[in-house]
């Protein structure tokens, strides 16, 4: 993904001038919610990085494919593996597969869990020119967000909440073209969230609302109110950010304007319909508007930290078992 900076996206979208909800601490009863483990989620993101980089057409991403759509399925999701071809910015035929389970199928009102599952074939951030050909190891870019998401399918899985829930792991997020190509595709990234929003897996699927996790692993990490969520769903954001500072916090999930930022949820806001926001790692004072990791190939486990997985992991939960 990459920043689209404010005065951008405002044209591109038409202004939006709202102000963050306040959020201060509710008064209100918690209902009953399962404990998330950020051991589990850890040991998830450990297990997806020992395949190695997870790029289209590689038998790292092949396997990996298999172990979380295998994981999905042992913790009581039906999953449906959508598979697809897509063009890259260079020419590339890339073979994806997104990974789609689901809780609770029949259930009405339907919430939409997604991260982007696939690694960034080159590093062409990090501060060694040499290393720009390697591809990155994604432990926090792609692989924390799924972490989260599998505890979460975890714990649904030993018992589930009063709505259905759906998970997506999009793939080929990452095959965006970097800075030194020049392309005219604005749309480069996200190619399997821009093919699922075209051609979902159900006809007609539809959920109350979407939340994307992406970089939500690093240690100390802040997540600002992203603004495409802001422009397509703010009261999501309010929904999600009044939960975290609920549950105490509001250190991860500060109440400011961040970035506007390329990722899945604007395809499943623009072609799906699905009002969707982005929890992402944000910087503003940052070089990069990222962690220093990001695109390079420092994205190891050392960038993970529990604390950070529970903090998100938590509201998730939450939010899910306080739907009705």
């Amino acid at each position: 993904m990459k920043i689209i900076y404010l005065l951008l996206f405002a044209v591109f979208m038409s202004s939006c001038h709202q102000k963050p909800a306040q959020t201060a601490v509710s008064t209100i009863e918690l209902a009953a919610y399962p404990v998330f483990s950020p051991d589990s989620a850890y040991t998830f993101i450990e297990q997806q990085v020992a395949f190695g980089p997870r790029i289209p057409n590689t038998s790292a991403h092949k396997k990996c494919a298999e172990y979380l759509s295998g994981t999905l399925q042992r913790y009581g999701a039906t999953v449906i593996l959508q598979n697809f071809q897509a063009r890259a910015f260079n020419g590339d035929m890339l073979n994806g597969v997104n990974i789609i389970g689901s809780y609770n199928p029949d259930a009405p009102k339907r919430v939409l869990l997604f991260a982007h599952w696939d690694t960034r074939p080159w590093s062409d951030h990090d501060p060694d020119p040499s290393n720009y050909s390697i591809p990155v190891l994604g432990a926090n870019d792609g692989a924390s967000g799924v972490g989260v998401l599998l505890e979460v399918a975890r714990q649904i899985g030993k018992s589930s909440p009063s709505i259905g829930v759906d998970i997506i792991f999009f793939d080929a997020e990452d095959y965006g073209a970097p800075e030194s190509v020049a392309s005219d595709d604005p749309h480069s990234w996200c190619l399997g969230s821009q093919y699922w929003g075209r051609n979902p897996h159900q006809p007609g699927y539809k959920a109350s609302y979407g939340i994307l996790l992406d970089m939500v692993g690093a240690p100390g990490a802040t997540f600002y109110r992203e603004q495409i969520s802001e422009y397509f769903a703010s009261d999501i954001v309010n929904k999600v950010w009044k939960a975290a500072h609920t549950l105490g916090f509001q250190t991860y999930f500060r109440n400011e304007p961040g970035g506007s930022i390329t990722d899945d949820h604007l395809y499943v806001n623009r072609l799906a319909g699905i009002p969707s926001i982005n929890i992402i790692q944000y910087n503003p004072s940052g070089e990069k508007g990222f962690g220093d990791y990001w695109h390079t190939t420092n994205d190891t486990m050392e960038n993970v930290d529990r604390s950070t997985l529970n903090a998100v992991g938590t509201t998730l939960l939450y939010i899910l078992y306080n739907e009705r």
